[in-house]
């Protein structure tokens, strides 16, 4: 299995003068879920080389298993210090795609011409599509071979308008992500707020949150192996 992930170059957020970026977790419990499987990992973003983390999840307070034997992994730290830049990466190479989250892919990602057109090829070539949280946002421009919105009348998930708001960033980010999917037609699905779920439609999988990364990562794994 060979799976590509895509990290946001963003770091940014808005005009607050505070920093975002990939939220840890998100790269982390995916990333061991793979590589535990035996998958091929290659990491990707924008701009190449070291992504973004977003401070608040490397806090004391947001530490994991997997983000804590993260920092003791120096294989895994050089591969996130040193992912290629997308502009030259085809799906072709890959059996799946997956998008951490965090806030950053809202800004970078969801308008990226590379990123849009790696996941337009990778739903042309029935390729497996992994997103967690916020990077669902990463749909906002994807067309499916049909010429309409990837996600229109697939069932999705991704961060709630009333996570958004308990963070107090609803009037911050450039949009919000329940809201975009159900604009452009999926049939949008959550569970409980900060609880772990995720839904499968097809090649497409998706998470609610950051509880929601470990489950989201097995359920792409799942799909590969049908």
């Amino acid at each position: 299995m060979k799976i590509l992930m895509v990290l946001t170059s963003h770091s940014e957020m808005g005009n607050t003068g505070h920093k975002t970026g990939f939220w840890l977790e998100e790269f982390t419990a995916p990333y061991y879920v793979f590589r535990d499987a035996g998958a091929d990992i290659t990491l990707a973003s924008p701009a190449g080389g070291q992504p973004p983390v977003d401070p608040n999840s490397a806090a004391d307070d947001a530490q994991t298993e997997t983000t804590r034997r993260f920092e003791a992994d120096e294989e895994a730290k050089a591969a996130l210090a040193g992912t290629r830049k997308l502009s030259g990466t085809s799906i072709d190479e890959f059996d799946a795609v997956f998008y951490p989250g965090g806030h950053g892919p809202l800004w970078d990602l969801a308008e990226d011409a590379d990123s849009i057109s790696l996941i337009e090829n990778a739903a042309k070539r029935d390729k497996v599509i992994g997103a967690v949280c916020h990077a669902p946002g990463v749909f906002r421009h994807v067309n499916g071979a049909n010429g309409e919105s990837l996600v229109r009348g697939h069932e999705v998930t991704g961060f709630t308008n009333t996570e958004e708001e308990a963070v107090g960033l609803t009037q911050v980010v450039p949009f919000l992500v329940e809201d975009m999917l159900e604009a452009n037609g999926a049939d949008y699905r959550c569970g409980e707020d900060w609880g772990s779920f995720v839904v499968r439609d097809g090649k497409l999988v998706t998470g609610q949150n950051p509880a929601s990364s470990e489950e989201t990562a097995k359920a792409v794994l799942n799909t590969l192996k049908q």
